[in-house]
C-alpha cells in the first residue's frame, strides 16, 4: 500500500511545535513529508528546524523567507535587503545559526529548494500563482510572494488539481477562525499561524486520508480530525487587503 502524503504549513523556527507535530502524525518510511516553505525566521530555533527537515530527508519548498535569505546572502552589500530580512524575523534566524558563516553554508541548500511540486491531483507552492500569467512566465516573485491577486480569484487556476499553499495565515483571511484550514477557489491554505498571537497552531494535512494534525505552540493542546471538521471557506477579499512584504526585480531572483 502506498504511504501517506503529509503536507506541513509554515513552521517559522518553531522546532518544538514541529517535533510535536511529527510525533502526532507519526510518519513512517512509506510516507512522504512535504513542507510548504518558511521553515525559518520569527521563531527561536530555525537552525534546528532546518537540520531536522534535512536529516529526515523531507522535501521543503522555497518560501518567501528562504527566498529573502537567499537574496541577502547573494547580495551582501545591499543593506536595505538585510534590513528587510531583519524586520521579517531574520535576526532570530541569525541568532539561531550563530554566525553569518553558518548561514553562508546554507546557500547551496537554499538554492536547490523547488518553487513548486506537482503531485498529480495536488500542486504544492508556498504563496500561490499569478492567475493572469502562464506558469512558464512565473518565478519566485509569484510562487513565493503573491498574495491577494491569487487568493481573491473566484475561478480555480487548475481544472483538475487543488493548490496547497502556506504564506498567508488563515485567520487573517475574511471569515476564517484561528486554527482552521482555509478553502478558496481551487486552493487550500495550511499556514495556521504558529507564531501568530491569535492562533499558535501548526498544521499538517494527510491528503490521502483527508486528516488534519495540529499542535498548539502556546499550550500542550493537540488535535486530530477529518479535514472537513477543520475547514472553512474564505469570504470576499480573503486576505483583507494584505500585501506581500517585498518583491524583487527579476534579474535579482536567484535560480532555485
Amino acid at each position: 500500500m502506498a504511504g501517506r502524503r503529509l503536507i506541513i504549513g509554515d513552521v517559522h523556527g518553531h522546532y518544538r511545535s514541529l517535533y510535536r507535530l511529527l510525533e502526532l502524525a507519526d510518519p513512517d518510511t512509506d510516507d512522504q513529508v512535504y513542507c510548504l516553505g518558511d521553515l525559518i525566521d520569527r521563531g527561536p530555533d530555525s537552525a534546528k528546524v532546518v537540520a531536522l527537515v534535512r536529516s529526515q530527508g523531507y522535501t521543503s519548498l522555497m518560501g518567501n523567507h528562504e527566498h529573502l535569505l537567499s537574496q541577502v546572502l547573494a547580495f551582501p552589500d545591499l543593506s536595505e535587503l538585510r534590513l528587510h530580512w531583519f524586520q521579517a524575523g531574520g535576526q532570530a534566524t541569525l541568532a539561531s545559526f550563530g554566525s553569518w558563516e553558518a548561514l553562508e553554508e546554507l546557500r547551496p541548500w537554499l538554492q536547490q529548494l523547488p518553487l513548486y511540486l506537482d503531485l498529480g491531483e495536488i500542486w504544492l507552492v508556498h504563496a500561490g500563482v499569478d492567475p493572469d500569467l502562464p506558469l512558464s512566465r512565473q518565478d519566485a516573485n509569484e510562487f513565493c510572494w503573491i498574495r491577494d491577486q491569487f487568493l481573491a480569484r473566484s475561478q480555480p487556476f487548475f481544472a483538475n488539481k487543488t493548490i496547497l499553499v502556506g504564506h498567508t495565515i488563515t485567520c487573517t483571511m475574511a471569515g476564517i477562525q484561528p486554527g482552521y484550514v482555509a478553502a478558496g477557489a481551487g486552493w487550500l491554505g495550511l499556514d495556521t499561524g504558529v507564531y501568530h498571537p491569535r492562533s499558535g497552531w501548526l498544521t499538517a494535512l494527510d491528503w490521502d486520508n483527508q486528516r488534519v494534525f495540529q499542535v498548539q505552540a502556546q499550550s500542550n493542546e493537540t488535535r486530530v480530525c477529518d479535514l472537513a471538521e477543520r475547514l472553512q471557506t474564505v469570504l470576499s477579499n480573503p486576505a483583507k487587503g494584505r500585501r506581500s512584504l517585498l518583491r524583487y526585480p527579476r534579474d535579482q531572483v536567484s535560480p532555485s
